[in-house]
């Protein structure tokens, strides 16, 4: 989660980030950095793979795991349900360690390089407008990652999803 200064006061932004191709499924805004806006986050994650149907599995070892900072929105008990509920396995890093989240510490770094550190937000609806925008089209669709094989996010998806030739 992360924060975004309006000329109207911050702006939060709980994301969920694919690890295997770096896509940003969820992306959600509020002006209030708790549970609901984390769980926002990951219900959008949830619809863009799909639902619970095509995320859920019965052996809790083959499940989604979602990783997080120790902070009170993640060990919410709102949000844990809301865990248990999508069959979403959760993983904390230790305590006081960026290092332990990298994928979404570098996402908020491109994000404060390439979005926040060039504009001025008048208010929080302008605010959320471009850096969704920014979230979605570019992030997504045009940035490429050297995670993903240079690729941006939905083409590395893309790529990875095509049949493969059978072996002679």
């Amino acid at each position: 989660m992360t924060e975004i200064p309006t000329a109207c006061g911050k702006l939060y932004l709980a994301t969920v980030i694919d690890l295997y191709s770096r896509r940003l499924l969820g992306a959600a805004t509020s002006r209030h950095p708790d549970a609901t806006l984390a769980c926002a986050a990951l219900e959008m994650a949830v619809v863009a793979r799909g639902g619970r149907e095509a995320i859920w599995c019965d052996d809790e070892a083959q499940r989604v795991i979602f990783h997080t900072d120790r902070g009170s929105t993640y060990t919410a008990q709102a949000f844990r349900a809301l865990c248990t509920t999508l069959g979403v396995r959760q993983s904390m890093g230790r305590v006081g360690s960026c290092f332990d989240n990298a994928a979404a510490e570098a996402f908020f770094s491109s994000l404060e390089w390439e979005v926040l550190s060039r504009n001025t937000f008048s208010d929080n609806i302008q605010a959320r407008a471009i850096v969704i925008d920014w979230c979605y089209t570019f992030y997504n669709h045009q940035r490429r990652h050297s995670a993903a094989d240079g690729l941006s996010p939905v083409n590395y998806e893309i790529r990875e999803n095509q049949p493969k030739p059978e072996a002679a």
